[in-house]
């Protein structure tokens, strides 16, 4: 190779690597949708969505937030995450940022609102949207204080001195979940604290107000950027629509249900059949959220089991039986728990108070609904095949034992075998059952028939022999 061909090979070499090494990549911006109820769903959405952030190395993480809350404990796993992130992270409202939304958004490292929004109302309530006691209250409020205190102070001239405020009041946020919390000349005593655009730029609890995810961009200085949305895989939408709380209280109530049908009518199949089906359906996105863990799947198994020998095996209805039962909620209470680690504070609390709340619940329910629906239902044209619909009544002849017996009273007879207390005699050579009224009797012993209760023969030692 001549000197000419080489000077153009390295020309070309050269010039390639610079394109390369000198071309400019647009912006990664990484935008995921908070719209729905927070829950366990959305805290599994919001891990994901962290990481492929991370794999795209993105330089500004948006969440696009129109909610009205939902659990505590799903929030603060998604605020500690937010709080965590080492990309910059910002929080535009499109419309609503209630609750557990108003925890999120106050992680974020700032706030932009769309006029016409609302942020704030963080107090605890339960499902029927009344206040919790407030020990709840209280580890709302420190949440909500620490969130605030996360983002620092900031440096500030005052008459010639520099004092540090806070970039995000602690008091205010906690303001928004007590309505005791008095912040003078913002908010009484009367009420819980929620803010419009303009309340919240003058409270430095928003950085502006934006009318598009566009619009807020360009604050940033984003004209020309990769926008990458969050999209769901059809798994994830799966996982998502299973552990809706209402769902998973109509699974628990299949469940019990079939158990439940499967006792009234054993060997029918189908009742135990949806019932395992619910279980799975139940089980698996928790198992794959990360909350379900292997001791509370073995722990529901383990009650299934125990629930069975009670009622196959042991007569009545006992400490197995009652174990079974307790087992068996227990482990679909802790299953919708993050308790990979033991802890008792109120923050562990609550979601475990909830997760038994929905479980017994909605088993008590479907023990009432299956307890008035359930001789109609196996009578019903639909199932009528499953069940025996001929009646042996009483007034129509039919007995479960020969009333002639009777008459037998007063009758010697032997013990054809030892009765303890059980077991047969002989009267006039024909075999009975009997029962020892009182001790046990040997084989061979002349005994008298003295009483005859419910189907059966009682006997004692005939003495005059």
């Amino acid at each position: 190779m001549n000197r000419k061909v080489l000077l153009i090979v390295i020309s070309v070499i050269f010039l390639f690597q610079s394109r390369i090494l000198f071309a400019q990549e647009k912006p990664v911006v990484f935008k995921m949708e908070m719209k729905d109820m927070v829950g366990p769903a959305m805290w599994r959405n919001t891990q994901l969505a962290i990481e492929k952030a991370r794999q795209l190395n993105a330089i500004l993480f948006v969440v696009d937030m129109n909610t009205y809350g939902g659990l505590v404990e799903s929030a603060d796993s998604i605020r500690t995450a937010l709080l965590n992130l080492e990309i910059p992270s910002v929080c535009f409202i499109n419309n609503n940022a209630a609750s557990a939304g108003a925890l999120i958004a106050i992680a974020c490292d700032s706030i932009y609102m769309r006029p016409g929004a609302s942020f704030g109302a963080a107090t605890v309530v339960n499902e029927t949207g009344q206040a919790m006691p407030d020990k709840y209250q209280s580890y709302m409020r420190s949440t909500m204080r620490a969130t605030a205190e996360a983002h620092g102070k900031s440096a500030h001239l005052k008459d010639g001195d520099t004092i540090w405020v806070w970039h995000r009041d602690p008091k205010i946020a906690e303001a928004m979940v007590d309505s005791r919390i008095v912040v003078e000349g913002l908010i009484d005593s009367t009420k819980v604290l929620s803010f419009t655009p303009g309340e919240a730029i003058d409270n430095n609890y928003c950085e502006g107000t934006v009318e598009s995810l566009d619009e807020l961009l360009l604050i940033y200085g984003f004209q020309d950027y990769d926008l990458q949305d969050y999209e769901l895989s059809k798994l994830d939408k799966l996982i998502a629509w299973l552990m809706n709380p209402y769902l998973q209280s109509v699974l628990i109530m299949i469940m019990i249900g079939g158990i439940y049908f499967e006792l009234q009518t054993p060997g029918i199949g189908f009742p135990i059949a949806a019932s395992l089906v619910s279980a799975l359906l139940y089980f698996a996105p928790l198992y794959l959220e990360g909350l379900a863990s292997h001791w509370e799947i073995l722990i529901f198994i383990i009650g299934l089991i125990l629930l069975a020998i009670e009622v196959f095996a042991i007569p009545g209805f006992g400490v197995t039986g009652i174990s079974g039962i307790v087992l068996l909620f227990t482990g679909m209470a802790m299953a919708m728990v993050q308790n990979a680690d033991f802890e008792f504070s109120v923050a562990y609390f609550t979601p475990v108070f909830r997760a038994f709340t929905i479980v017994v619940g909605s088993g008590l329910l479907a023990f009432l609904v299956m307890l008035f629906t359930a001789d109609r239902l196996f009578n019903s044209p639909l199932l009528k095949f499953m069940t025996l619909q001929t009646k042996e009544d009483k007034e129509l002849g039919y007995m479960s034992f020969d009333s002639a017996l009777g008459d037998l009273i007063g009758e010697k007879a032997v013990a054809v075998t030892v009765l303890r207390p059980s077991g047969r005699i002989s009267i006039k050579n024909k075999l009975y059952d009997a029962v020892s009224d009182f001790g046990f009797i040997e084989k061979g012993t002349a005994v008298k028939v003295v009483r005859f209760e419910h189907g059966q023969l009682y006997v004692v030692v005939d003495e005059k022999v």
